[in-house]
């Protein structure tokens, strides 16, 4: 349609290259104007305005309407919240358009237009930036609304919506007076619902909340029309800064610069009587995935009552009854939708005297479960291909995929006890278990000055509530339904959350909720279970889950058919090798032998052959761990049978195996205080027996007791030292892989040397080391494939990667000492201390050891993967520090050529995935 401005002023014919504002039937300039990018356009016009664009382009039934764009929205922000040159008038314009199509004008009182204005981000923020209804209100027009629909009610509760919705959002006046007024009228009428209320109800209502602006701001409500759109245009603008939008992006690591565009659509009317109705609903079920339509719907209501929880909501398969042609043509739309998007599609829609209009579709929110198994549906049903489907699900959502669950077990006990509380809706799943926490404020100060876990537990939860909802572990609801607000963004978010939980009393003043006779107080336990909708009363014990769900293996099979990277795992015991292989973890690429020496039957054999100075009694305690270190082994290798097992030698100081030296000197201190008031012999030989032994451990501490351990006698430079204890542990490690060899198991032990800064290290231990292997094998007669390599943790190993490559045979990238090193910095006393700041203040962007540093640490790594290279082409490089969990550092270990990354057997399966992520990106 072509439009006709009004007469055009200089401004706007200075700004005429500007076009700040787009029609929904101009879906095709906004393509010209970014090249037919589609994700640019979603920027420019928004991710709600594209879809209504593109809805009206593909002849769903959407109401007219426009779009300001996301520059629009920009350039008002940064000139200090004024319009830009010509934004008025052409917004002014394109409402002259929509009356055309309407047949209805703005500000009319015989025939009056109204509108709705809301938000619309490039990405996806539900609640988070403000909208307003029914705009063009006022006390002529509200008349000629009676008069056309014959409906007073109808016309003064659209009228009180609007006036309490501006006065809440341009206004910024509380909602309480605004609810405060109608409970009132409720009680005074003896109803429960606001569908009760009469016309003369809301057209005192309206009276009243214009009276409420007033006392608050000292302002009247606007009664101009276009001064309404004007400011409502502005608020939103604004909304765009809101704290909770703020809050909303830093969580879902949205930029701050995008903006938001604003939508003037014409308003139809779900409240019109028993033919009309509004509701929310997804093409899929967002908490499982099954392919079925999932949502809410009220009869006779406006929009913001579904996703408020005001009213008690009926689920999307009841339309089917209540009007089934609307039903079926919702259900051929949302089937449509999901085709045309290739998505699963999150619906907004109103029935208006049996007319379907669809307000909005976007790509729904949806749990871990359901991601994952709508994604490997659509491969299944043709929608997307494996690779779309494998980048359609992030690394988080596999972690989320592995939150805790209860026992069935701990379930059944809690049952029996008596302390299932309440069941209310699963609307995202897991485990949850905290304190209550009444409000976001509190739930947000608990879990960050005290270190609580906090259940944030509201009537309903608004989108002010966001800072409250992310710091929780979970959520629960007296009201809402499967489309609310803390449904949306719990699923978003990964929290467990139970909603609309109906028998739950919350009293606010008293802080205390209540079911029947049952009291919780602020701060009292409970905990939560969002898969299947149960709240208990009190602490429950949570588990790990099995993650053999049918739809994430195949996702994950497709994730390695994609990867060129390895995921290995880190593992000490066989319990977490045997786990790690069942994740799909193809080696192990970190066992820290250090870690079995703590066991209480073998730590004082470790402190024996420690104190000791005579090579006697020392190499008796190392016979007497041997046996112990060669089982652990064989345990390992049996259940890594056909992968390769890397096996650290022992790395930290020795003064680690001992008491320390503050608490033994206290220790001695109170013995000898006791000793001077000791009242028999026998107190007095038993506390001389005592002193003598801790003063001879006290002295062996100060003997080893070093100014900075972490950079001294350790790794290689206690193997060269103490070279029969890593001669033990070799010998230990070929005893056993001969012995399981001999079982018929597939076995590939690589020794690991850690700390190396010099080949010279390597010339000396490594040669003793490889002697003793050779030794073993010619004892057993038995000959298995090995190697020998070291750890690059420190950044002379790393710039001398060529010399030391000609002795070892494997690299692993050690990331957390390297860390340390390259930066100088102490990771314990940092993350305690400074580091705080300097991410706060932006003197680091993220935090080093979560992440690798690619331009220090980073460069570091990609010297020593091509100095290595040079000199053994085929040499193995990986990781096995905890940055090998971590997807932005495994897409980092992928662009540098790495043959696998290392990590925790529970971030095994993400480590799969965003390998394949990586693939994908980058390029195999």
């Amino acid at each position: 349609m072509t439009i006709a401005y009004s007469e055009p002023t200089k401004q706007s014919q200075a700004a005429a290259e500007n076009k700040w504002v787009y029609l929904f039937g101009e879906v095709e300039e906004a393509e010209s104007k970014v090249g037919g990018d589609w994700e640019k356009v979603r920027g420019l016009l928004g991710g709600k305005g594209a879809n209504l664009a593109e809805m009206t382009r593909i002849g769903v039934p959407v109401p007219p309407g426009f779009t300001v764009t996301t520059e629009a929205c920009n350039a008002y922000l940064a000139a200090g919240e004024e319009f830009p040159a010509g934004l008025w008038e052409q917004e002014i314009a394109a409402l002259h358009a929509v009356e055309e199509m309407t047949g209805k004008k703005f500000g009319d009182p015989n025939n009056p237009l109204l509108v709705s204005c809301r938000s619309g981000a490039k990405f996806s923020m539900p609640g988070m930036m403000d909208t307003v209804l029914n705009i063009g209100l006022n006390a002529e027009t509200v008349e000629g609304l009676i008069r056309n629909t014959n409906d007073p009610r109808f016309a003064y509760d659209s009228f009180r919506r609007l006036i309490q919705m501006f006065g809440s959002v341009v206004m910024g006046v509380p909602d309480d007076p605004f609810e405060h007024v109608i409970d009132q009228l409720r009680r005074k009428r003896g109803v429960n619902s606001d569908a009760d209320l009469t016309a003369q109800d809301w057209e005192f209502a309206a009276e009243e909340f214009k009276k409420i602006i007033w006392r608050y701001t000292g302002q009247e409500f606007p009664s101009d029309p276009m001064q309404q759109l004007k400011l409502a245009t502005e608020a939103v603008f604004k909304s765009w800064n809101g704290r909770r939008a703020r809050d909303y992006r830093n969580a879902a690591n949205i930029p701050h610069n995008l903006g938001t565009a604003v939508n003037i659509q014409t308003m139809v009317f779900g409240n019109m009587g028993n033919d009309s109705a509004t509701g929310v609903a997804m093409s899929r079920n967002a908490t499982t995935g099954e392919k079925k339509l999932e949502g809410d719907y009220l009869i006779n209501a406006q929009g913001e009552d579904v996703v408020a929880g005001i009213r008690i909501t009926d689920p999307i398969e009841k339309l089917k009854e209540d009007m089934p042609g609307s039903y079926a043509e919702f259900d051929q739309i949302a089937r449509r939708l999901e085709g045309h998007y290739r998505n699963m599609q999150d619906m907004e829609f109103t029935i208006e005297h049996g007319k379907l209009w669809m307000l909005q579709t976007r790509d729904g929110k949806r749990t871990a479960q359901a991601a994952v198994r709508i994604a490997v549906d659509m491969v299944e049903e043709g929608i997307i291909s494996r690779q779309e489907a494998v980048k359609r699900v992030t690394p988080d959502q596999i972690d989320f995929f592995l939150h805790p669950q209860f026992s069935a077990q701990a379930k059944k006990e809690a049952k029996e006890n008596g302390l299932l509380l309440a069941v209310g809706l699963n609307v995202s799943p897991g485990a949850a278990v905290g304190v209550v926490a009444f409000d976001a404020d509190l739930a947000e100060k608990w879990v960050k000055d005290q270190g609580k876990k906090v259940i944030m537990v509201r009537p309903e939860t608004k989108p002010d509530d966001v800072h409250g909802m992310l710091a929780a572990e979970g959520i629960l609801t007296s009201r809402g339904g499967r489309t609310s607000h803390a449904a949306l963004v719990a699923r978003q978010f990964g929290k467990p959350a139970v909603v609309g939980v109906s028998e739950l009393e919350i009293d606010m003043n008293t802080r205390i909720m209540r079911v029947g006779e049952v009291e919780v107080k602020e701060g009292d336990w409970i905990s939560i279970d969002g898969t299947v909708g149960e709240v208990f009363v009190g602490q429950m014990k949570t588990n790990v889950p099995d993650i053999s769900d049918p739809w994430l293996m195949k996702l994950l099979s497709w994730a390695d058919e994609i990867r060129t990277l390895g995921v290995w795992a880190n593992a000490d015991y066989p319990v977490d090798a045997r786990r790690a292989r069942e994740y799909g973890a193809e080696g192990i690429g970190l066992c820290r032998t250090e870690h079995m020496f703590f066991e209480a039957e073998r730590l004082p054999i470790v402190q024996k052959m420690i104190m000791t100075d005579s090579p006697t009694e020392r190499r008796e305690a190392l016979e007497s761990l041997l046996p112990f270190q060669r089982d652990d082994f064989k345990g390992l290798f049996r259940a890594m049978d056909g992968q390769p097992v890397i096996i650290r030698l022992i790395d930290p100081p020795l003064h680690e195996f001992l008491p320390g030296h503050d608490e033994l000197a206290e220790q001695i201190a109170d013995h000898k205080i006791r000793l001077s008031k000791a009242g028999t012999l026998k107190e007095v030989n038993d506390l001389l027996r005592q002193l003598g032994e801790e003063e001879r451990i006290l002295a062996r501490v100060e003997s080893i007791r070093e100014a900075n351990p972490m950079l001294g006698t350790r790794g290689v430079r206690l193997g060269i030292i103490m070279s029969d204890l890593t001669q033990m542990q070799v010998r230990a490690i070929f005893e056993a892989a001969c012995e399981v060899a001999k079982e018929g198991v597939d076995v590939h032990p690589e020794v690991m040397i850690p700390l190396t800064s010099h080949v010279n290290e390597l010339n000396v231990q490594q040669e003793a080391l490889e002697k003793v292997a050779k030794e073993v094998m010619e004892e057993q007669r038995c000959t298995v494939d090995y190697k020998f390599g070291t750890m690059i943790e420190i950044p002379r190993a790393a710039l001398t990667a060529d010399e030391i490559a000609e002795k070892a045979q494997f690299f692993s990238f050690g990331t957390n000492d390297l860390t340390q090193t390259v930066f100088g910095i102490s990771r314990d006393d940092a993350e305690a201390g400074f580091l705080i700041q300097y991410l706060e203040r932006g003197i680091l962007p993220e935090n080093p050891f979560a992440s690798i540093d690619e331009k220090g640490v980073g460069k570091i790594m990609d010297i020593a993967v091509k100095l290595g290279r040079k000199t053994r082409p085929e040499l193995e490089v990986g990781i096995c520090g905890e940055h090998g969990g971590d997807p932005k550092s495994i897409e980092l270990c992928h662009r540098l050529g790495l043959n696998y990354v290392s990590c925790s057997p529970f971030r095994v399966p993400v480590a799969r995935l965003a390998a394949a992520h990586a693939a994908m990106k980058n390029g195999k």
